[in-house]
C-alpha cells in the first residue's frame, strides 16, 4: 500500500534538508478530523532551525506549494498554529485499502521482522499448584506478543519458563512424605497438591526443624538424588496435564517448556564466570553480585550459604543458554511488576555474562495484578480463584446471555463458550499493562461496552450483512470509489489502513492494549456507518461499494482478535 507518511516525511524532508526517517516518527494523526489526515508538529524543528514553529509550518507549506499541486496522494496542506496538516486524496485511500484487503489473505501481515529472533516468556506458572487468576495476565499479554511478532515477520520463540524448581519443591516432597498416603494424586491432582503445599507451609512456619528438613530435600533434588527426582517428576507431569486443558481453551500456544530445573546444571558456569571476572563477593557464607556501581541498593544473590542455586542464578543460566541457542534480538519477560528490581539486578549482572547485544535486547514487559472484586489472592493461605472456574463461570454466564438473546441459536454451546473466553481475554488485554486489573463478569460480559463480546456481535453484523445482500463480495473491479468518500465511510478506510501500523506500535511498545482499543475503534466506527448508511439500497453501486467496505471490516475485525486469542462466532 501507499505510504501516505513516507510521502509527507520526504516532501518535508525536501523543505528542511533534515532526515526523512527521522521526520516521519514525527508525523501524527489529529484527533480533530478538520484539521487533516495527518499533521507535523512544527515545534520539533524549532531547535535544529531556529524559528518559531508557526513560522516554520508556514515556509514549508511555502516551498510545497507548486510541488503539492502535482501530488495526487495529497489534496492540500493548512496550518494551524505550530502544526502542518495535510489532507489526503480519498479516493486514492480507499482504492489503497480495498485492493489490499482483495489481494491479502492475512490483511497487515508483513516481514518488516524477518531475520530478527524474539524470544517472548509468559505464563510461567509453578508446577504443583493451581492456575490461578494471577497467571491469566502474564499468559494472554505474553500469547497476544508473541503472535503479533510472529505475524509481522519476526522469529518469534514462546518460551514457559516452569517454575519447577526451588525450595518450594524441598516442602512439597517433605510435605509428601509425610502424608502423601492420605492423598490419590490421581483424582483431582493439582488441588491435592496445593493442600499439601498449604499444610506443609504452615508447619515450616511454626517448627524451623521441618523448614529445614525442606531446604535438605531441595538439596538433595539438586545433586539428583533418586527419590527426591521421581517424585518431583510426577508433580510436573501431574501438573501439566492440568495446565495444558487451560493453554487449549485459551488458545496459547509455546515453542519452549524449558523451567528453572532445565538450567539448574548450567548454574556453575555462571558462578565460575563471575568469579573469573571479580564480580562475586562473600555475605554470610553465601556468594552475592554488589550492584550498588549501578543504583541498585539490594544485591543481586547467586548462591545460597547452604550451597543451592537460586532462582536469579537460574535466570542468568537461561540467559547464557537463549544468547547461544537463539541469538536473539529481544528477549521479553512478561512478569509482574513485583519482580522489577528481580529484574533490574539479572540484566546488569548479565553484562557480565553475555556480549552486549544480548545484553541490550533483555527487557521486563511488567504488568499490574489482577484480583476479583473480592481482593487479592495467595497461594501459601489457599484462597485463589482457579483460571479452570473463571473460564467455567464466564461461559456458564454466556450461555445465560446467548439463551436470553437468541434462544433458538444453534451451537448455542459453542458460540457461548468463544463468547466467555473472548470476554476473558479482551478484558485481560484492553488494559494497559502496567495498571492493575480487577475483573468483573458484568463489565466483561457486556454486548454494548468496550468488550470482547462487542467487537465479536460486530463481526456477526458484517456476517449477516453480507448474506441478506446474496452472500456474495462484489468485485473490486466493479466498486466506485465516489460512494466510499461520506464521513463514515472514510473513518472505517483510514482505521482498515492504519491496521498494520497499529501492529508495528504493539511490537514498539510492547502493549496488546493497543490492537485491543484499535478493535473497539473499528466496531464503534461500523456501528456508525451501519446506523448512518443504509446498505441494502435499490442502487447497486452503492449496495456493492458498502458490501465491500463490509467485508473489509470483517476481514480486519476477525485478524486482528485472533491475534489477541480471540475467536469469531459466526452467529450470535
Amino acid at each position: 500500500m501507499i505510504n501516505f507518511k513516507k510521502i509527507i516525511a520526504n516532501k518535508i524532508a525536501k523543505a528542511t534538508q533534515i532526515e526523512e526517517k527521522e521526520l516521519e516518527t514525527y508525523i501524527e494523526t489529529p484527533k480533530d478530523k478538520t484539521n487533516g489526515d495527518y499533521s507535523f508538529p512544527c515545534f520539533r524543528l524549532a531547535k535544529e532551525l531556529k524559528k518559531a514553529p508557526p513560522i516554520i509550518a508556514n515556509e514549508i507549506k511555502e516551498k510545497l506549494g507548486k510541488e503539492v499541486e502535482q501530488e495526487e496522494n495529497i489534496e492540500k496542506i493548512d496550518v494551524a498554529g505550530g502544526y502542518l496538516n495535510f489532507f489526503i486524496n480519498k479516493e486514492i485511500l480507499a482504492k489503497e485499502v480495498l485492493q489490499e484487503i482483495e489481494n491479502s489473505e492475512e490483511y497487515g501481515k508483513s516481514e518488516i521482522g524477518k531475520g530478527k529472533n524474539i524470544i517472548v516468556e509468559y505464563s510461567a506458572p509453578n508446577i504443583a499448584k493451581p492456575f490461578h487468576i494471577g497467571h491469566l495476565r502474564t499468559t494472554l499479554i505474553g500469547n497476544a506478543l508473541y503472535k503479533t511478532y510472529k505475524y509481522l515477520g519476526y522469529n518469534t520463540i514462546g518460551i514457559n519458563h516452569l517454575g519447577d524448581y526451588g525450595t518450594q519443591f524441598g516442602k512439597m516432597i517433605e510435605g509428601y512424605k509425610m502424608w502423601g498416603s492420605e492423598y490419590d494424586l490421581n483424582d483431582d491432582p493439582i488441588n491435592k497438591m496445593m493442600d499439601i503445599y498449604v499444610r506443609i507451609n504452615a508447619l515450616c512456619k511454626e517448627d524451623e526443624e521441618v523448614l529445614e528438613r525442606c531446604r535438605e530435600n531441595f538439596r538433595l533434588l539438586e545433586e539428583g538424588d533418586k527419590y527426591c527426582v521421581e517424585l518431583w517428576n510426577k508433580f510436573k507431569d501431574l501438573s501439566m496435564i492440568e495446565f495444558n486443558k487451560i493453554y487449549d481453551i485459551l488458545n496459547v500456544k509455546f515453542d519452549s517448556y524449558n523451567g528453572e530445573a532445565f538450567y539448574s546444571d548450567k548454574t556453575a558456569n555462571v558462578i565460575k564466570t563471575l568469579e573469573e571476572k571479580g564480580k562475586i563477593t562473600e555475605s554470610e557464607g553465601a556468594k552475592i553480585v554488589d550492584l550498588e556501581y549501578a543504583g541498585i541498593n539490594t544485591p543481586c544473590i547467586i548462591q545460597k550459604s547452604n550451597g543451592s542455586s537460586i532462582y536469579a542464578t537460574r535466570d542468568l543460566a537461561a540467559i547464557m543458554y537463549r544468547a547461544k541457542t537463539y541469538d536473539f534480538d529481544k528477549c521479553l519477560y512478561v512478569v509482574a511488576y513485583e519482580q522489577n528490581l528481580h529484574f533490574k539486578q539479572i540484566f546488569e549482572v548479565a553484562k557480565y555474562l553475555v556480549d552486549e547485544k544480548y545484553a541490550n535486547g533483555l527487557e521486563h514487559i511488567s504488568f499490574g495484578m489482577v484480583s476479583l472484586p473480592s481482593g487479592k489472592m495467595s497461594t501459601r493461605l489457599g484462597n485463589v480463584v482457579k483460571i479452570e472456574d473463571l473460564i467455567n463461570g464466564t461461559i456458564e454466564k454466556a450461555q445465560e446471555i446467548v439463551n436470553e438473546k437468541n434462544s433458538e441459536l444453534k451451537n448455542k454451546e459453542e458460540v457461548a463458550k468463544k463468547v466467555g473466553i473472548g470476554a476473558i481475554i479482551f478484558n485481560t488485554l484492553s488494559t494497559v499493562n502496567i495498571k492493575d486489573q480487577i475483573f468483573d463478569w458484568n463489565t466483561a460480559l457486556n454486548f454494548q461496552g468496550e468488550t470482547g463480546p462487542y467487537i465479536q456481535y460486530t463481526y456477526v453484523r458484517t456476517k449477516s450483512v453480507i448474506e441478506k445482500a446474496g452472500g456474495i463480495i462484489p468485485k473490486l473491479e466493479d466498486i466506485k470509489m465516489e460512494n466510499l468518500l461520506d464521513e463514515y465511510s472514510l473513518e472505517i478506510l483510514k482505521l482498515v489502513y492504519n491496521f498494520e501500523d497499529v501492529l508495528v506500535q504493539v511490537t514498539e511498545k510492547n502493549e496488546p492494549s493497543i490492537l485491543a482499543k484499535y478493535l473497539i475503534d473499528l466496531a464503534k466506527a461500523y456501528s456508525s456507518f451501519y446506523n448512518e448508511n443504509k446498505i441494502i439500497v435499490e442502487n447497486k453501486n452503492i449496495q456493492d461499494a458498502r458490501v465491500y467496505l463490509t467485508f473489509a471490516v470483517q476481514k480486519v475485525l476477525k485478524q486482528g482478535a485472533s491475534l489477541l486469542g480471540i475467536e469469531m462466532p459466526e452467529k450470535m
